[in-house]
């Protein structure tokens, strides 16, 4: 059913949801400089005239985050401060990036992620239709331009127009003007991406090429790619004490990246990637073989383009699957 609103009536529905929903949407920072996930109190606070500096998987996926508390007598889990449900307004392509998160986090295993499934079973979607594509998306490319997994969907103008999907949402709408509306969805980006055509019997070969090689120097190994990415996931586990000599504290995962120099280092010290060009190998794989390979589906990346956009050398991921796809076709 869709839906006519005035945006004064969305920050009452809001202000009324905020009861049962945490709402989250993309907000300028306190410099105003960078756009990224925040609660919400009003319509005006969403950022929609640009594209996200990050990705919203910080809100159900935080970048730091309390595992258990362990004491003399024992371990107790940490329990979450808030329980209400969230709610988060996002474009079509970080939707589709939360189903390649749920595939890692409770597909990739015998056992599902505790901790990531706690605040992933609350999570439901406003959908913000796309007016335009962004200069760095390639979404298209890579089929996460549509999505139907939302619950209400938005199409912000002089007036709101909105498609709600999901029962629990109605009653806030029910005496609104009723209006025939469906999101329309990007059908085309300026960027097109080659989406390398890899075979198991010539990985060994692709990972050897020297192509990988050019970003043993070029990369800083800053990790930022890896922050803004959507369906990044990786982390560390440390353990932290409360005072020195003290058995009382707790263990934290906080985000770790696989372009950072020390992301492979053991117990022992040993590296299993030693280069920059071997991180860059592993990351591109993994996005345009692994992940597909184990899970069947669509490839890991969502084409937001945000790590072009993060990179403090310019390297850009697009142009480099793009060139990878080059040098395949031409070695086989």
């Amino acid at each position: 059913m869709g839906y006519r609103i005035e945006s004064n009536r969305l920050d009452e529905i809001i202000s009324e949801l905020k009861n049962e929903y945490r709402i989250f949407a993309p907000c300028l920072d306190a410099q105003k400089k960078r756009v990224r996930y925040r609660e919400i109190n009003s319509a005006d606070q969403i950022v929609l005239d640009r594209q996200s500096d990050f990705s919203p998987k910080e809100v159900y996926y935080p970048i730091s985050q309390v595992m258990f508390y362990f004491k003399e007598g024992g371990v107790e889990d940490a329990v979450l401060a808030d329980e209400r449900k969230i709610l988060i307004f996002a474009r079509a392509c970080d939707i589709n990036a939360i189903r390649r998160q749920d595939a890692i986090f409770l597909k990739n295993g015998a056992s599902e992620d505790y901790y990531y499934k706690r605040l992933r079973e609350k999570v439901k979607f406003a959908l913000i239709e796309c007016e335009k594509s962004f200069e760095n998306c390639f979404c298209v490319s890579v089929g996460s331009n549509e999505t139907s997994d939302y619950s209400l969907a938005f199409r912000f103008g002089e007036e709101i127009l909105i498609d709600v999907c999901d029962d629990g949402f109605k009653e806030f709408y029910e005496d609104e003007d009723k209006v025939d509306f469906k999101p329309e969805f990007i059908k085309e980006n300026d960027k097109k991406i080659k989406i390398p055509e890899i075979k198991r019997e010539n990985l060994k070969a692709i990972s050897d090429l020297d192509y990988w090689k050019k970003f043993d120097d070029k990369c800083v190994a800053c990790g930022g790619c890896n922050t803004v990415c959507g369906t990044c996931t990786c982390f560390d586990t440390v353990d932290i004490t409360y005072d020195e000599g003290s058995n009382d504290g707790e263990r934290r995962r906080t985000w770790s990246g696989c372009m950072l120099t020390d992301f492979t280092r053991t117990a022992g010290g040993a590296l299993s990637r030693k280069t920059q060009g071997a991180n860059m190998r592993f990351k591109v794989l993994h996005k345009f073989y692994d992940y597909k390979d184990r899970f069947g589906e669509e490839n890991m990346c969502v084409g937001c383009g945000r790590c072009d956009i993060r990179c403090p050398e310019e390297i850009s991921f697009f142009d480099t699957v793009c060139e990878l796809a080059d040098e395949i076709k031409q070695a086989f």
